[in-house]
């Protein structure tokens, strides 16, 4: 796939600032938790690039093709704590708000198992990823995994 259009070159001040909402975001929750999160709304999304680049990071943080294999039936599958199915509810509802959900269910199972600030970090890494998604599924993005990485790892 070709980009349509290189975000990072067309607006780097933007971009840049971007990335680094994004990796502060991602490095204040659980790994985990992170991984299952990017990885579901990108399924949801359809973002090739994203479930292609977040599942390599999953795997690499340890997560099982399980549990990956098993997100878009994440009610129904076994192997996730309440904690996770908490974050995944409100992942879920947050990323298909135009489908009017039932946010109130997902609020109140979130509210259970997550304190204030928890919910409100959360809700940040549910809306970077839904950004991420949107930038590469409308530029027809594509990125290595460890292009991402190097990309990441560069002084900000």
């Amino acid at each position: 796939m070709n980009a349509r259009l290189d975000p990072f070159a067309a607006a780097p001040a933007q971009m840049k600032a971007w990335m680094g909402a994004s990796l502060a975001t991602s490095s204040s929750l659980d790994p985990v938790l992170v991984s299952l999160v990017e990885v579901l709304t990108s399924q949801i999304n359809g973002c090739a690039n994203c479930i292609n680049m977040h599942t390599a990071f999953a795997r690499e943080r340890g997560e099982t093709e399980q549990r990956l294999y098993l997100l878009p039936a994440w009610r129904e599958a076994p192997c996730y704590t309440e904690r996770e199915r908490a974050a995944l509810g409100w992942t879920e509802a947050l990323t298909r708000l135009s489908e009017r959900p039932a946010l109130d269910a997902a609020r109140a199972a979130l509210e259970a198992h997550f304190d204030k600030e928890e919910q409100v970090k959360l809700t940040l890494m549910i809306n970077v990823i839904n950004g991420w998604n949107r930038l590469a599924v409308g530029f027809h993005l594509w990125a290595e995994p460890a292009q991402v990485k190097a990309m990441a790892a560069q002084p900000a």
